[in-house]
């Protein structure tokens, strides 16, 4: 699984992962907390000298640092591939997500695991994050570039999308602006 964290937080007008959730704990860390309670191989994507940084080596989870990032979430991704480049797939989870349930993240991380290509949870049909990709796309994602993610793969092999209807209303939840922090915190601990 891999936490995207090295984003700028320009809506939100500065580092949001470092912000502080209702719960005392940082967005970032608790995004990484849920990654962890769902699936035991858990690394994170930050640029060098950020927050998101600090958080990840504090929680004892691998960094990679990419300070390419700064062209786009394109280039964090493609870091992530290639430095994990013998995974069996990889979940995509985004460091501003702290409102997941963990048992949706392992539902994705079974269902590629299991074979599917492409999976994303679905809240009342409407797609969210985070979103798995299988192993064989990792050619694919270790190209991606700029800052449009993984859109043009996910464009490319749309007939190949799983979607799994999730009552988890987090999937489409997201800290942008400050308002954003009072959402529900998800409970870290695996179902």
């Amino acid at each position: 699984m891999v936490v995207l964290g090295a984003g700028f937080g320009r809506r939100f007008g500065g580092d949001k992962l470092s912000a502080v959730l209702p719960d005392g704990r940082a967005v970032g860390a608790a995004s990484l907390a849920l990654a962890r309670a769902a699936w035991p191989d858990v690394v994170c994507v930050a640029r060098p000298d950020t927050g998101m940084a600090r958080i990840a080596r504090e929680s004892g989870v691998p960094l990679i640092e990419c300070p390419d990032a700064v062209g786009g979430m394109g280039y964090s991704l493609a870091a992530a591939v290639r430095a994990t480049a013998g995974a069996a797939g990889w979940v995509i989870a985004l460091g501003d997500m702290p409102f997941l349930s963990p048992a949706t993240l392992r539902a994705v991380a079974e269902s590629v695991a299991a074979g599917q290509l492409i999976v994303a949870p679905s809240f009342e049909g409407e797609r969210g994050h985070p979103v798995g990709f299988g192993a064989a796309l990792g050619p694919e994602l270790a190209a991606l570039a700029g800052d449009e993610g993984a859109r043009t793969v996910l464009t490319r092999h749309r007939d190949r999308l799983t979607l799994l209807s999730v009552s988890d209303a987090g999937v489409l939840q997201d800290v942008d602006q400050p308002t954003d922090l009072a959402g529900t915190v998800a409970d870290p601990r695996p179902d």
